[in-house]
């Protein structure tokens, strides 16, 4: 076959491979808000496809318009008699729900179906090969709503949406995107499509009743301001409250001309997104023209952002079939036996026929790339166009104002995205949005929840203690309660900027302390009570549980322990706690031999070793030189041993030598430390008071099999077993301050207990309370804080963190404690027995003995190689010499110097140095005479 192209530029083009016309389908509601947008879009872009030359020569663009009835039995009726006419593609619907239906056709049928108003994100699956999504998805607009959320610190939504694909769907990817930013929807208000204004009113009232005050709007166009019509009727658009609406809305408001003022009223202060198109001069121009357009001349509605995605829709069909015939592609058809074997049915399904180049259309439909009135149109993986943005708008006045743009590239900014893709990722500054006029005129961030109108106080019990009753105690007069924990929880309370109305409730049965684990538990399971029950393994609380709607809540000095960290969430500690043990104490009586306590063992042998050392080498030095150090041997040994002597304080026994006055020097610098140190610590011993108890710490109790007190409540029950291994039947639960000092007094021996395991702020009240008759041994073997326990997620949590923080930086929280917990200061580390902590040890001092000792070895090896050489030169002498030398010996009563044997060495050594000097001069004399004879 044959075609004439058209004429264009003066060009005409022909081509036998080209067909004259091609067909494509469009499915749609048309009277509706998108339907009437998109009508006039489609034939507009199907008229300016064929009158431009440039794309599809000799091709006319035909297309086939059915319309949907928002039915999805009508609409696939419809497409089912729109396939009949053997198009190529189909444009539309509008409408998720049919989206769903028809893709099943198209999906038979392999004719690509371009959406360009189904935003349900799960169309995009594998389920549905030949749907392709000309706008935006939802998953990326939840997430947008997300940011938003994030943005202003709302931790809960309510989600109201229409109970159909497109708003199950789109909601659920919002939960999934709240999750990931520590939030959630708290509540879903679903409503059937076409619902009437009382099943709306009854959601809605139903929706008041909940603690949050975020609403999260996302329906139809079309039935969406009756949702608004109802809440305004209901007073849930004044203050506190906020609305957040999806992109149908600005669909409606945009396509509406001119503006409803009474519609308008409805929705002051909403925040709503709206698809964001850049502002090309393509976009002006077509808004321009948009009036003029002939096939508008029946229609009300205005203009909207899904014209242009479905004017960019029909310009994406005709690239692709450029580029395909371009490429030789055919467009031909066939029967599909599945279709003709209709078992006698009187469908004439037989009429329709598979489009056989469906597949390579649908490769080429997704590699196009160019530029739309919508924007940049090109495709990712997942088959959504690329670089989805929104524009955040506050509706106020008679109109809407841009507050901000969300991107997913960029998050919220008021940067236009088209600028921001310009940088690199997470590089702006600008990440924030203006200022928004919220419900009720109101410019302050609302904060997104109050307390239910349901009339209900909050239901506060407090525990009916036996101990302990600085902490929480019932009271005659209103409240009822009184106590540090009270004080604590009703002064951040009237630091939040809204009334928290409530009433206490006393927990217990005044006959023991309450145990509370699983009152936390219960409050993480979200169950009320009304009366005591015993429970087990919790920590002495003050504790303080309300109810509000569907909500409890535990106050009080609860302590943050793992385990429960798991099932609730705390608010700041207002308290700092931790594990301690303690002990009954005995002072040390004194000791006759209390001036040994300095030393450790080790350091007495090894003083005492050298000061024998440093008396031996001090002798051996000095005994040539010095007639003192000379004698018979028991005066030398008394010489070595003399205290005086080795102290250098005798002022007749003074060193001559110069190494034994550097041995002597070292010698009496390591004594003065020694001394000082000495002189110390003892004084430390006999002035400081001591205090001794058997038990040293956690780590002494763990390895003993004596038994230990726990407070009856206290967690430290659970802790023990469980993290410390120790047997339960060591453990003796105690119920008041009284059996505390009766069992720790006892002792093991006589039925009481050898220590008491509890937690810091008891332990310091009660210590005061026995004037420090006992103490705690150790370290704090735990590191914990007293909060108040919340339900996941509560926001009261948050702002009472905040309130106790106010507390703390005030001083009010200090204020508070001062006046139930004064108590008297009590020492918090007792002295070892032995007094270990104050004894000197050697690993303080061998450096000192290390110099000594290298000194004196130094010494005696210089002194050594002296003598040494001094013998040698005596080695050499003639007999006539050695017989003078004998001569002289005997004379002094001196044994005769033997010049070979160490015997001789011995004896050479013993001799005074200046015997040794003058013989060396004499023999130096005689040895020089007879060669002055000769001379003369």
């Amino acid at each position: 076959m044959e075609v004439i192209g058209r004429t264009g530029n003066g060009n005409v083009s022909s081509s036998s491979s080209r067909p004259s016309s091609v067909k494509i389908g469009a499915l749609f509601t048309y009277d509706s808000v998108i339907g009437r947008a998109a009508g006039p879009a489609i034939a507009a872009a199907v008229d300016d496809v064929n009158s431009d030359p440039s794309i599809l020569p000799g091709t006319t663009l035909n297309f086939v318009i059915r319309d949907t009835n928002c039915s999805g039995f009508v609409g696939t009726m419809e497409a089912l008699q729109l396939m009949e006419n053997e198009v190529v593609a189909a444009i539309g619907p509008q409408s998720s729900g049919i989206a769903h239906v028809i893709s099943h056709v198209v999906n038979e049928l392999n004719v690509p179906l371009l959406s360009f108003g189904a935003t349900d994100p799960t169309l995009t699956s594998l389920q549905y090969p030949y749907f392709l999504r000309t706008t935006q998805s939802d998953y990326y607009q939840m997430h947008a709503v997300a940011d938003l959320v994030e943005y202003y610190g709302w931790r809960e939504v309510i989600a109201i949406f229409v109970d159909d694909d497109y708003g199950r769907n789109g909601i659920s990817v919002l939960g999934d995107a709240l999750s990931k930013k520590r939030a959630k929807i708290s509540y879903k208000a679903p409503f059937s499509p076409g619902a009437s204004r009382s099943a709306i009113n009854s959601l809605l009232v139903g929706a008041n009743l909940m603690e949050s005050r975020v609403f999260v709007v996302h329906v139809n166009p079309d039935t969406g301001l009756t949702i608004f019509s109802v809440a305004k009727s209901l007073g849930m658009t004044a203050g506190s409250y906020v609305w957040i609406a999806t992109d149908w809305l600005p669909s409606v408001l945009d396509s509406t001309e001119p503006v409803d003022i009474d519609t308008m009223n409805l929705l002051q202060g909403v925040v709503a997104l709206r698809h964001h198109t850049p502002d090309t001069d393509l976009k002006k121009n077509f808004i321009s023209r948009w009036k003029n357009l002939k096939y508008k001349e029946n229609s009300p509605s205005g203009f909207n952002s899904y014209a242009l995605y479905a004017y960019d829709s029909v310009w994406l069909v005709a690239h692709a079939l450029d580029a395909l015939l371009n490429e030789g592609g055919k467009f031909t058809f066939s029967n599909d036996p599945k279709l003709h074997d209709t078992n006698g049915s009187m469908l004439n399904l037989s009429s329709l026929r598979v489009f056989d180049g469906g597949q390579q259309f649908l490769q080429t439909l997704l590699r196009m790339n160019f530029t739309g009135l919508s924007g940049e149109i090109r495709f990712d993986a997942d088959k959504n166009l690329v670089n989805p943005a929104y524009d955040v708008l506050n509706i106020g006045g008679t109109g809407s104002r841009r507050i901000g743009y969300w991107s997913n590239y960029s998050g919220l900014s008021v940067v236009a995205p088209e600028i921001l893709y310009t940088k690199p990722p997470n590089s702006s500054s600008n990440r924030h949005l203006y200022s928004v006029i919220w419900p009720g005129e109101i410019t302050a961030t609302p904060r997104g929840w109050v307390f239910p109108n349901n009339g209900m106080p909050l239901r506060i019990a407090v525990p009916n203690r036996v101990s302990y009753n600085e902490f929480v105690a019932k009271d005659k007069s209103p409240p009822g309660v009184k106590g540090y924990c009270i004080d604590v929880f009703e002064a951040a309370v009237n630091l939040l900027p809204y009334p928290v109305p409530h009433n206490y409730i006393m927990y217990g049965n005044g006959k023991r302390n309450p145990i509370y684990n699983d009152i936390v538990q219960q409050v993480a399971l979200n169950v009320k009570h009304q009366y005591y029950v015993s429970l087990v393994g919790a920590i002495e609380l003050c504790i303080l549980i309300f109810n509000f709607g569907f909500q409890n809540l535990a106050v009080g000095d609860i302590t943050i322990v793992t385990n429960r960290t798991k099932l609730v969430d705390f608010t700041q500690p207002y308290m700092e706690s931790g594990l301690v043990v303690v002990a009954p104490v005995q002072k040390l009586k004194s000791s006759p031999w209390a001036f040994l306590k300095p030393f450790t063992i080790p350091m007495w042998l090894v003083t005492g070793g050298f000061f024998l050392f440093v008396g031996a080498v001090v002798w051996i030095l000095e005994h040539r030189f010095n007639n003192e150090f000379r004698g018979p041997p028991s005066q030398q040994l008394v010489t070595i041993f003399c205290f005086k002597t080795l102290l250098g304080l005798d002022a007749g026994e003074n060193t001559v030598s110069s190494l034994g006055r550097v041995v002597l020097i070292v010698w009496l610098f390591v004594v003065l430390i020694i001394n000082s140190s000495y002189t110390a610590s003892l004084t430390s011993i006999l002035t400081v008071q001591q205090l001794t108890s058997q038990i040293e710490g956690i780590d002494s109790l763990i390895s003993s099999t004596e038994p230990i007190g726990v407070q009856d409540g206290s967690f430290a029950w659970n802790y023990l077993v469980d993290e410390l291994k120790i047997a339960e039947s060591r453990l003796v639960k105690l119920k008041n301050m009284e059996e505390y000092s009766i069992a720790l007094a006892r002792g093991p021996k006589g039925g009481g207990v050898a220590a008491i395991v509890d937690e810091l702020p008891y332990i310091e009240l009660f210590m005061s309370k026995t004037n420090c008759e006992f103490r705690t041994v150790g370290q704090e073997f735990t590191k914990s804080g007293w909060g108040f326990a919340f339900q996941r997620d509560s926001p009261l949590a948050i702002d009472l963190s905040t309130a106790i923080l106010q507390l703390s930086e005030n001083g009010d929280l200090q204020k508070i404690h001062n006046k139930w917990l004064t108590y008297n200061e009590c020492s918090m580390d007792l002295s070892p027995a032995d007094g270990g902590g104050s004894r000197l040890s050697l690993k303080s001092f061998w450096g000192l003995f290390l110099i000594c000792g290298i000194a004196c070895f130094l010494a005696l090896i210089f002194f050594f190689c002296r003598v040494c050489g001094q013998f040698r030169r005596f080695g050499s002498e003639d007999e006539e010499s050695i017989e003078e030398i004998e001569h002289d010996t005997s004379t002094s009563g001196r044994r005769t110097l033997r010049s070979t044997s160490f015997k001789d060495l011995i004896d050479f050594i013993d001799r005074k140095e200046a015997e040794i000097k003058e013989i060396l001069k004499r023999r130096n004399s005689d040895n020089k005479r007879p060669s002055q004879s000769s001379d003369g």
